[in-house]
């Protein structure tokens, strides 16, 4: 493939970096929460934080990144398909800082600080105060499984594009060859 019809391998990096730490945070997220009160569920909270702000960390990054670098043009498709693909792209971007956000807020209305990595503590952006905390903690789950359902959809599109399409859509961005 040109240049022009992949991405960059900055976008490409930033790209699957994201997608792993969502899955992984996600899978925490599910799990974590089955567990009984233990050091165990204690740790993978704390986990969970620091993927969450990671992965915000890593939104930004992506976005500016995206913002100050043309993508390659679209693949020829119907409209229809084109038009679902830039609503979903542009609901996962807002998910991508949605979700992380919900969760820091709903852990500082909790009165659970969030020390990213054990080292940095970073502040808390609402005040404690329980009733907005079960509140965010809804919103965040919500947005969550809004954001699991959008990756789901995102992945079934591309294995469309790759196995009945065979337009080479996953190869713009690292997969294979055209």
């Amino acid at each position: 493939m040109s240049p022009a019809t992949r991405y960059t391998p900055v976008a490409i990096a930033l790209h699957w970096l994201l997608a792993l730490a969502i899955v992984g945070a996600l899978g925490v997220g599910l799990y974590m929460t089955s567990l009984p009160f233990s050091p165990m569920r204690l740790k993978l909270y704390n986990w969970h934080k620091w993927a969450g702000v990671t992965i915000l960390a890593l939104s930004a990054l992506r976005l500016l990144w995206r913002l100050t670098h043309r993508p390659p043009a679209d693949l020829p498709m119907p409209a229809w398909q084109a038009q679902a693909a830039h609503v979903t792209h542009g609901l996962l971007y807002a998910l991508f800082f949605a979700v992380p956000l919900f969760g820091w807020a709903y852990s500082s209305a909790a009165g659970y600080p969030i020390v990213w990595f054990g080292v940095l503590p970073l502040p808390d952006f609402v005040p404690k105060d329980k009733e907005l905390a079960d509140t965010l903690k809804e919103l965040h789950k919500f947005a969550a499984y809004g954001l699991a359902l959008l990756v789901l959809a995102h992945v079934g599109a591309a294995l469309k594009h790759h196995f009945i399409d065979r337009d080479g859509l996953l190869a713009r961005i690292g997969l294979g060859r055209a």
